[in-house]
C-alpha cells in the first residue's frame, strides 16, 4: 500500500524537474527579446544618419544605450555616438541661430513688403532704463530697399548723418547712418544697406555702435549666422 502511495508523488516530482527550464535557453531567450525590441530603434537610427537627421539619431542612440545596452545591436551605434552627438549639437545650434530672425511678406500699396529682422542679443542701457535693439532689412515695392535699426525707448543721436563703427567678426567696419527727422519710430537707417546685407550673410556676429540722446554711445550686437538670404531674393 505504501508502494502505491509513493510512486505517483515520485512521477510528479519526476515531471516537475523536467519541466524547468535550461537557464542557457532562458538566457538565449531573453537576449533574443532584448535584440529584437532594439531592432526599430537601430532601424530609425540608421535612416535618420542617411538622411542626416542628427537629433533624431542622436535620440535613437541614447535610447539603445539606456535601455538596451548589452545588445549586440547597441553596441553597432556605440562606435558612431560620437560624432552623432557633435553633429547633433551642431543641429541645435544652428536651428536656434535661425530662430532669431523674423521674415514678413505682406501687402502694400502696389505689391509685397519683404523683410528680414533680427533683435539683438542683449537690451541695451539708456538714461531712463533698458530698451530693445531691432535690425530689419526691407524691401518696400514703393520705398525701395532699407536697412535700419529700431529702439523699444530712447533714441538715437543721428539727424544730421553719422558714422556707424561695426565689429564683423572681430573685424572693424565703418558705415554710414542716419536719423530721419520724424517720431513715428524710433529708427535709424544704415544708409550702406547693400554691403551690411552682405555682412550679414557672411558673418557669425555684427555688433554695431552707435550715437543717442542726450549724448554717447550704445552698441548692439547681432548673432547673425542663421541668416537664410533667398528671403529677400532682390537683395542677392
Amino acid at each position: 500500500m505504501m508502494r502505491c502511495l509513493l510512486l505517483p508523488v515520485a512521477l510528479v516530482a519526476a515531471l516537475t524537474a523536467c519541466k524547468k527550464e535550461d537557464p542557457q535557453a532562458a538566457a538565449a531567450a531573453q537576449a533574443a527579446a532584448q535584440e529584437a525590441a532594439a531592432a526599430p530603434f537601430k532601424k530609425t537610427f540608421d535612416e535618420a544618419v542617411a538622411g542626416e537627421k542628427w537629433e533624431l539619431a542622436l535620440s535613437q542612440a541614447d535610447q539603445l544605450r539606456q535601455r538596451y545596452p548589452d545588445t549586440q545591436i547597441a553596441k553597432e551605434v556605440l562606435p558612431q555616438f560620437a560624432e552623432v552627438e557633435s553633429k547633433a549639437k551642431a543641429a541645435r545650434a544652428e536651428r536656434r541661430l535661425q530662430n532669431l530672425w523674423d521674415y514678413q511678406d505682406v501687402a502694400a500699396g502696389k505689391g509685397r513688403q519683404l523683410s528680414a529682422s533680427i533683435m539683438a542679443k542683449d537690451r541695451i542701457d539708456i538714461d531712463n532704463g533698458r530698451s530693445t535693439v531691432q535690425l530689419i532689412f526691407r524691401d518696400h515695392p514703393e520705398w525701395g530697399r532699407s536697412s535700419y535699426l529700431v529702439m523699444q525707448r530712447g533714441d538715437f543721436n543721428c539727424y544730421s548723418g553719422c558714422k556707424l563703427k561695426l565689429m564683423v567678426d572681430g573685424k572693424p567696419r565703418t558705415l554710414a547712418g542716419s536719423r530721419p527727422d520724424t517720431d513715428e519710430a524710433i529708427a535709424m537707417f544704415i544708409e550702406d544697406e547693400r554691403p551690411l546685407w552682405r555682412i550679414f550673410k557672411s558673418a557669425k556676429e555684427v555688433s554695431i555702435e552707435f550715437p543717442v540722446k542726450p549724448s554717447g554711445t550704445r552698441s548692439a550686437t547681432f548673432e547673425t549666422g542663421g541668416l537664410d538670404p533667398t528671403r529677400l531674393p532682390e537683395w542677392n
